[in-house]
């Protein structure tokens, strides 16, 4: 029932957004896509126990409102998930604005729905703010309102850069990124204790087939950095290959 809720207010809220002005046209853009990854990783864990999965979504946006739905699809049966289930649906809404020129803000919700044995639905509300300058420093702050029964709170902060590869590679441009976790006793998804979490290095290449497809090889690595992360997270590198469809 939470889901179809949480659906029904993403719904009324995109329709406020909608009609603020009938005078002006709706103009509605977004993308698709879709990957296979060699595991499902999630804050440093492994929540596909190492074997390969399919990861898509869908995001719709119009008048500063988004609405995304992500999936994953484990590939590969272990003890605990089994070949061909979707074990995951995100729902997510998020609402994003200038303040200025210079600071770019968002926020929204997260509702997670999952099929991970005993594992419970649960939602996030986050706030992200980035600076417009280089790297595009952005911070992150997660709350887990629902399933959590401490803080709640994760943050993370990431820098990213974006290089265009036009002159030695046509129609390439590569991505790096770092981020860097923290975690306040978000005691259902991460682990209930206050320290920094986990870091992450990533690095993508962006290839336009066209206009509109891009196929993109993406790979991660991450790993613990206080001695409560590394009780639970292990070192691991995830990469994948995934396509996308902008309109």
């Amino acid at each position: 029932m939470k889901k179809w809720s949480l659906m029904l207010i993403a719904v009324l809220l995109l329709g406020t957004s909608f009609t603020a002005s009938s005078q002006a046209a709706i103009e509605v853009e977004g993308d698709g896509y879709v990957g296979i990854w060699d595991k499902y990783m999630w804050r440093g864990f492994d929540l596909s126990d190492g074997r390969p999965t399919i990861q898509g979504g869908i995001d719709l946006s119009t008048g500063g409102w988004t609405l995304s739905t992500w999936h994953n699809w484990q590939l590969k049966s272990s003890d605990d998930l089994r070949s061909g289930e979707m074990n995951e649906t995100d729902i997510i809404l998020t609402y994003s604005f200038d303040v200025g020129e210079m600071v770019s803000v968002s926020i929204g919700d997260i509702y997670y729905s999952l099929d991970f044995g005993a594992a419970e639905d649960t939602n996030e509300l986050f706030v992200h703010a980035t600076l417009n300058t280089l790297l595009a420093p952005t911070v992150k702050i997660w709350w887990d309102w629902d399933a959590a029964e401490e803080d709640g709170l994760y943050y993370t902060l990431d820098v990213s850069h974006t290089f265009d590869l036009e002159q030695w590679m046509p129609k390439t441009a590569l991505n790096l990124g770092a981020l860097v976790g923290y975690n306040q006793h978000s005691d259902y998804s991460v682990g209930d204790f206050g320290g920094w979490h986990n870091y992450e290095l990533s690095a993508s290449l962006d290839y336009a087939l066209t206009d509109q497809l891009t196929l993109s090889p993406i790979f991660i690595f991450s790993s613990g950095i206080s001695s409560a992360a590394k009780e639970i997270i292990d070192t691991e590198t995830a990469g994948a290959l995934n396509l996308t469809f902008t309109f």
